[in-house]
């Protein structure tokens, strides 16, 4: 603290003297005169301590006078992290990046949201004053908030504590002290294995069958609209789907066939059809309003092509996009034969001359909009097993329809990828997980062997399971004993 020191009193006049003392007035001036010389140093003491605290961040009197509540958020691979606990009235969130991938905060309540902040970055975010109530943080990078990066907020006139402050779901199976509750975890992970398949509404994939036409021409007829799907047993979202399902049906045709499609468009905004990986011509390739004008709502549209090359490629819209392929609006679209790799050996391995798979499956990923992680529009444990004999051959082909790369990783049977988005390799090769990018289609060919349940999924593990049991991009092949079955 500064010391002041009181200034000497000022000088004046002695007064005259009677038997050597002051005189009553001299009294009286001199205690007046110290007592304001007092008061001012003590003013001058207060206002300085004030300035120093306000330099040292003034948030403690802030705080005393109805000053915002600053928390401190961390944001980790799959957690958001912090005493996510404030009263009524301003409040504002510290968020620091701990993790090594790309996260951000959104408030949904409010629609607050940082920049996406790389690892090690931090951004403040302040909320306004806010009323009390429950608030829903959350990581809006595709996958992360169904991974666990979901918490809340409580707002409230008395703080709470203890289990109503944790908020979390990834908080819900821990002890008093933070550790966790083993017996608890494991039971919950092992229930929610044992759902495993479960049934729901509605099947996506559906082969549809075209309309010949007089000319040979095949005639494919679509609805886009929005639908109630299940993703998983009791969780409806609101889906786009063409023709009320997810994925939409696949379209397969002959090289040299001629292809007609009509699209109704009964969704809420404009629309068009992309075909990716399709060869067409370029008032074909469905980019509004390029190509095309917009399919407007209400509207019917209708795309003309020859099926001229072979293909392993999609369709989806193109035309707000970030909206309607996210939450369902994709499909599965072959022209020919696969390019099976017949004949040929490859790592000691001799396919043969007269290869036919014994099941052939899309195997569509997502990871975004309302359906979220899932395969074939279902999460995990509404997920299709692949029953299957030993000795059976399988071909799927992957589509990444969603926002980031997924390992798709095959539990004891290799995968012979032999094309990519359609094009065969000139050297295919045999792996047990198969990274497939945004937009990518992998196609793979194995056998089934030693019967059992077998898990095939992502590998990004917290796609397919987080504290509240398993989910997401995960299910399996139950192979049976060919002479037993």
């Amino acid at each position: 603290m500064t010391v002041i020191e009181k200034p000497a009193a000022p000088r004046t006049p002695e007064p005259e003297q009677s038997d050597g003392g002051r005189t009553l007035g001299s009294l009286i001036f001199f205690g007046m005169t110290a007592l304001l010389i007092a008061l001012v140093a003590s003013l001058l003491v207060i206002g300085i301590v004030g300035l120093l605290d306000d330099d040292n961040g003034g948030s403690s009197a802030g705080a005393a006078s109805g000053g915002a509540t600053t928390i401190d958020v961390s944001l980790s691979e799959f957690a958001i992290d912090g005493e996510l606990v404030a009263g009524v009235g301003d409040v504002s969130l510290s968020v620091a990046n701990a993790g090594s991938q790309q996260h951000n905060l959104v408030v949904e309540e409010t629609g607050a949201e940082t920049p996406i902040l790389n690892g090690g970055e931090a951004a403040e975010l302040p909320l306004g004053s806010l009323d009390a109530g429950s608030y829903t943080l959350f990581c809006s990078v595709a996958g992360h908030r169904e991974s666990g990066m979901e918490t809340a907020l409580i707002v409230s006139t008395d703080a709470p504590t203890g289990e109503a402050a944790a908020g979390g779901e990834h908080n819900s199976h821990r002890n008093a002290d933070g550790s966790y509750d083993a017996d608890a975890m494991d039971a919950v992970m092992i229930e929610s294995m044992l759902k495993f398949p479960a049934e729901t509404e509605g099947k996506g994939n559906e082969i549809l069958e075209p309309e010949i036409l007089a000319d040979g021409t095949k005639k494919f007829v679509l609805e886009a609209s929005l639908i109630d799907w299940e993703v998983s047993p009791g969780e409806f979202v609101e889906a786009w789907a063409y023709n009320g399902m997810v994925p939409g049906p696949q379209i397969i045709v002959d090289v040299g066939d001629k292809v007609q499609v009509q699209l109704t468009n009964n969704t809420p905004l404009g629309t068009d059809i992309h075909w990716h990986g399709v060869h067409t011509p370029n008032d074909q390739d469905g980019v509004s309003p390029f190509t095309q004008d917009p399919i407007r709502v209400g509207e019917t549209y209708t795309y003309e092509f020859v099926a001229d090359e072979p293909a392993i490629g999609m369709y989806h819209a193109h035309l707000h996009s970030q909206i309607s392929v996210l939450n369902g609006m994709f499909a599965a679209f072959r022209i020919g034969e696969r390019p099976y790799p017949r004949g040929q050996t490859i790592s000691g391995v001799t396919i043969p001359e007269d290869f036919e798979p014994d099941v052939e499956l899309p195997m569509v990923l997502n990871d975004a909009g309302t359906i979220g992680l899932t395969l074939n529009g279902k999460s995990f444990p509404a997920t299709e097993p692949l029953v299957l004999n030993t000795g059976d051959w399988v071909a799927a082909d992957y589509y990444n329809e969603g926002l980031t790369a997924h390992p798709m990783h095959q539990h004891q049977f290799p995968q012979l990828v032999y094309a990519k988005d359609g094009i065969p390799l000139d050297n295919p090769y045999w792996a047990d997980t198969v990274n497939v990018s945004p937009g990518e289609r992998y196609s793979v060919i194995f056998q089934a062997g030693d019967p059992g349940v077998w898990v095939w999924h992502c590998h990004i593990l917290t796609h397919v399971e987080r504290e509240s049991g398993m989910f997401g991009m995960v299910t399996a092949l139950v192979v049976a004993d060919e002479e037993t079955s």
